[in-house]
């Protein structure tokens, strides 16, 4: 069973470290910024930071600070075999690499240079920005990608997390159009106490946690305060109506089509028993009720699946498919059949008992993931300053009885909940 090792430095960021056999070491930095926490006129700012901090800082040599391009950047850590990689969620920004254990101290200086002193070249931003804008194209030409950002605008309307994490063309020319926008998102919202470093090393944790904490202390980076007004401080409400369904015209072949509803959120006494529950219906498993219903029996979809995405206050549960469209009536009324199985019949004994190991199989292959299980520790650590093991997330599991799930079913997937989106 992992064991977990945390320190909090004077200025408020958090270390998270895990011990491993192996040479290969992770190191990374989450920060707690993402879409929620943008306004329209600077939506996609996370997503751009994400991109854009790579492309030049300011490092420590020799008692000063000196700049750093992007060629630097790229080969200082790509030159030992590390491989660096970053992304961006509605509520966090992530940066890490996997690297050669040797070279823990190296990796560690690099992030906190890219983040905690970014320089935002404007030749190399431009540059990144016509990138991000292929990205943005790229996405609108993939429907099964696109519908996802579509789903959680009408399912979140009026609210920052409805916004798209990469942003639209024009907000992207107004972010790109001065580095003290994105600084100044930087100065608000990458704050210390909304920040996590995490390492998985065979370094010892003790030598971890003095560099990081030599490194800090040679950043002398300053912050200012949020804003009382600052989107993140906003917690999502429900707004009337509970359902919504809408329909978009796509020059596609198939018909894409998104079914969910609002659901629980992190940390929710209901979170583990909706996660065995959305397992059950459409997780990754063949034998999933949706994939034997609409692909093994009918053959009408080759990709059906469920998902659940709980976020800090709020969270949500979809269904997601592509199907001819003549067969679009037939694919719902078949998830409606299997929702209201979950709704109406409790599971027998041995049903349970099958959804139980075969969740657990799952979770124990996860864990052998050490980019997804880091990643998961930061994670957990970012918003309940503490990481758990996959044994004890499952032993939340334990008392679960089939009442429960069932009452979780009724509750989540209730028709007059749900909300419906199709590309047509």
């Amino acid at each position: 069973m992992s064991v977990f090792y945390y320190h909090t430095f004077p200025s408020g960021i958090r270390l998270v470290y895990r011990h491993t056999a192996s040479p290969v070491a992770y190191a990374g930095i989450m920060a707690g910024a993402g879409t929620r926490n943008e306004q329209p006129e600077i939506n996609g700012m996370a997503h751009y930071i994400e991109h854009c901090v790579f492309k030049g800082s300011l490092t420590r040599r020799a008692g000063r600070f000196i700049p750093q391009s992007a060629s630097q950047i790229i080969h200082r850590l790509e030159d030992i075999g590390a491989e660096v990689n970053a992304y961006t969620t509605k509520e966090e920004t992530v940066f890490y690499a996997a690297t050669p254990a040797a070279f823990l101290s190296r990796t560690l200086r690099l992030l906190l240079d890219i983040v905690r002193r970014p320089t935002f070249p404007k030749e190399e931003t431009d540059k990144e920005k016509s990138v991000i804008l292929d990205e943005i194209e790229s996405y609108n030409d993939s429907p099964s990608e696109l519908i996802y950002d579509d789903f959680e605008s009408l399912l979140f309307d009026g609210h920052p997390l409805a916004l798209p994490i990469l942003g639209t063309r024009r907000s992207l020319r107004h972010i790109s159009s001065s580095p003290r926008l994105p600084l100044r998102f930087m100065q608000q919202y990458y704050r210390p106490e909304r920040m996590v470093i995490f390492t998985q090393t065979r370094t010892p944790f003790e030598q971890v946690r003095d560099t990081v904490q030599r490194l800090l202390e040679e950043d002398g980076c300053t912050y200012t305060a949020p804003s009382a007004d600052s989107p993140s401080d906003i917690p999502f409400t429900p707004s009337a109506p509970a359902s919504q369904a809408a329909s978009f015209r796509k020059h596609t072949h198939q018909l894409h089509l998104m079914m969910g509803a609002r659901a629980y959120p992190l940390g929710h006494k209901l979170q583990m028993p909706l996660y065995l529950l959305n397992n059950i219906l459409g997780g990754g498993a063949m034998s999933s009720m949706l994939n034997m219903s609409l692909r093994e029996q009918n053959g009408l979809v080759y990709t059906v699946e469920s998902q659940y995405t709980p976020l800090s206050d709020t969270g949500y549960w979809n269904v997601y498919l592509a199907c001819d469209p003549e067969d679009k009536q037939q694919c719902m009324d078949l998830v409606y059949k299997e929702l209201e199985r979950l709704t109406s019949t409790p599971l027998t004994g041995v049903q349970l008992a099958r959804a139980l190991r075969q969740l657990k199989g799952q979770m124990a292959i996860s864990a052998e993931n050490s980019e997804n299980s880091v990643l998961t520790m930061a994670k957990q650590t970012l918003y309940f300053n503490q990481a758990y093991s996959w044994q004890h997330s499952f032993a939340q599991l334990q008392s679960v009885t089939s009442e429960i799930l069932q009452s979780v079913a009724q509750e989540i997937f209730n028709p007059d909940r749900l909300f419906i989106l199709s590309y047509e």
